[in-house]
């Protein structure tokens, strides 16, 4: 078991129950899976970056990444239905709880200027996501090998019904938020 997954057992879960009332530990809003993303964009004709990207995002992830296919053609940005857009992973379980700790642990304080993740980036449903830059910020991507960089987008689905309950899950589990008030 994970650190971070045994912290959830042991302390952020009864602090949950107490915080807002839960009778029943079931009750208490858990993380289900965490979604990573990449965009191609300006890459979409380029063979190479594509599979930089992929290679990129497996070394992130520890698993093999998916295509994502447009669904419909438009003609301003050159993309014909069908044509290979983008590269996501999607983990559950261990890998999602490691890739968790990591993220908190060391990807998050690697980054440059800084001074926490906004708490705005929830979701009605308490999901957040998360946004790089550029995925140098993550150890497993080695500085000296890297040809051209790309942004990621994190997205991390909980169960919690509202942005109050996601966002005092992600706090306690240790998430770097900055100090301003949530709408």
């Amino acid at each position: 078991m994970n650190n971070l997954q045994k912290q959830y057992k042991e302390k952020i879960v009864p602090a949950l129950m107490e915080k807002f009332g839960y009778k029943n530990y079931l009750q208490v809003p858990t993380i289900n899976k965490v979604v990573l993303n990449v965009g191609i964009g300006s890459g979409l004709k380029d063979k190479g970056y594509l599979e930089l990207v992929k290679k990129n995002l497996q070394n992130i992830s520890g698993q093999k990444s998916v295509e994502t296919l447009s669904r419909k053609s438009i003609s301003n940005f050159k993309v014909r239905e069908g044509m290979v857009v983008g590269v996501k992973v999607t983990l559950r379980g261990v890998r999602m709880w490691d890739f968790l700790e990591r993220l908190i642990k060391v990807t998050l304080p690697r980054i440059r200027d800084f001074r926490g993740i906004s708490p705005e980036a929830f979701d009605r449903r308490g999901s957040y996501s998360l946004g790089f830059k550029d995925n140098t910020a993550f150890p497993e991507i080695e500085g000296e090998e890297l040809e051209k960089t790309h942004g990621l987008e994190v997205t991390i689905t909980t169960t919690a019904k509202n942005k109050k309950e996601g966002l005092e899950l992600l706090t306690e589990m240790g998430f770097p938020f900055r100090k301003e008030e949530i709408k």
